[in-house]
């Protein structure tokens, strides 16, 4: 049939190619992340069976996806009418506010057209979204210690086992398991070498790498089982302070971090990152170099398999360990991004001013 939606390997092999043909038929939602995309998001493809398709993004929200940050899928498609823009970008502000009819009158808006509209393009009410959208607040009043029933009725729910449900699928924890655990806060920040993903709490720093990094589903899972903890999308005082430390560094004006870290290791991987963290800019070490000074002379191996589980990307700055003979070794963030990293850490070091040049390395879009 004409109206028939394409076949999910059809839309897959859009999602690879970004194919705009195909933009706001569908959107996909990324089961190890928690997000929900436009096919056309510039954000690092997930794998085939990582992804779900859905038609709308009512029911990305209703499974319990988020909408990706940077490609924007509740603002897609053709310019939306006014009214929606304006209480798309109320919403965004105001994510906990529990909205009513009366509000939108309020404000000139007839209630029934605003309807209208959003159900045209989200196939879901503006109220409706907004409950969807306050169930990310409720999440965090619970684990700041408010009550159960508090955050129900906050978030707009009658029926404490739809706001059960509602928060399990969300945050994958009932509400009262997050009353006894911190949420995770994860974001994006933009280098001059790829966008990295952030992942804090409200004191440390958990994770810190490289978009495109093939192990960094792998990683947030791990972070997850380790902190028992879930992870919204939002920003926190240690993302923000990394953002502008990184900031920094990449204009050459910063050659060390204050941000305080959560370290997830075992105390000799620990040891490794720490003396990694001493190593001043613009000095490199090799594995047996680094080995000897921590009195491990035969653990080469461990040193390497340390510097791979470092999961916060030039803060721990494993990109400074090579070979023995100098040459570059492996680097989870490609082997372009360390011969940039080094070369840039060697220019501060030297006093010169980043020129801004291509230092060497591939374009960005291509891949490590």
């Amino acid at each position: 049939m004409l109206l028939e939606r394409p076949s999910d390997d059809t839309l897959y092999a859009a999602l690879l190619a970004r194919d705009a043909a195909y933009d706001g038929l569908a959107y996909v939602a990324v089961r190890t992340t928690g997000i929900f995309c436009r096919l056309t998001c510039p954000a690092r493809k997930p794998k085939r069976a990582h992804v779900l398709f859905f038609e709308t993004p009512a029911e990305c929200l209703a499974a319990g996806f988020r909408p990706c940050l940077r490609c924007k899928p509740l603002s897609t498609g053709q310019e939306p009418e006014p009214a929606v823009s304006a209480l798309i970008d109320l919403l965004e502000r105001e994510p906990e506010r529990r909205w009513s009819e009366r509000d939108l009158v309020e404000r000139g808006y007839d209630p029934s057209t605003v309807r209208r509209q959003f159900k045209r393009r989200f196939g879901i009410s503006f109220l409706e979204l907004a409950r969807l959208r306050r169930l990310g607040h409720a999440a965090e009043t619970l684990t700041a210690g408010t009550r159960i029933i508090e955050a129900q009725l906050d978030a707009g729910y009658e029926s404490g086992s739809g706001f059960r449900a509602a928060i399990t699928r969300l945050f994958g924890a009932a509400p009262k398991q997050l009353r006894t655990r911190d949420l995770l806060k994860a974001d994006w920040i933009e280098t001059p070498i790829g966008p990295m993903l952030a992942i804090a709490d409200r004191l440390a720093l958990h994770l810190l790498e490289f978009a495109d990094r093939p192990a960094l589903p792998a990683e947030i899972r791990r972070l997850q089982e380790q902190t028992r903890s879930a992870i919204a999308i939002g920003r926190c005082a240690p993302i923000d302070q990394i953002s502008n430390e990184l900031a920094g560094y990449f204009a050459g004006k910063r050659t060390h971090f204050e941000t305080r870290l959560a370290l997830h290791g075992t105390p000799f991987q620990r040891s490794v990152w720490e003396r990694l963290r001493a190593l001043a800019s613009g000095q490199t070490l090799s594995y047996g170099a680094l080995a000897r000074e921590l009195g491990r002379p035969a653990a080469i191996r461990a040193i390497a398999q340390a510097n791979g589980a470092n999961s916060i990307a030039i803060v721990i700055p494993c990109h400074r360990i090579i070979g023995a003979d100098g040459s570059l070794t492996g680097y989870g963030g490609g082997l372009w991004r360390k011969r940039w990293l080094l070369r840039h850490e060697q220019q501060m070091h030297e006093g010169e001013a980043p020129d801004g040049t291509d230092r060497e390395s591939p374009p960005l879009c291509q891949p490590a």
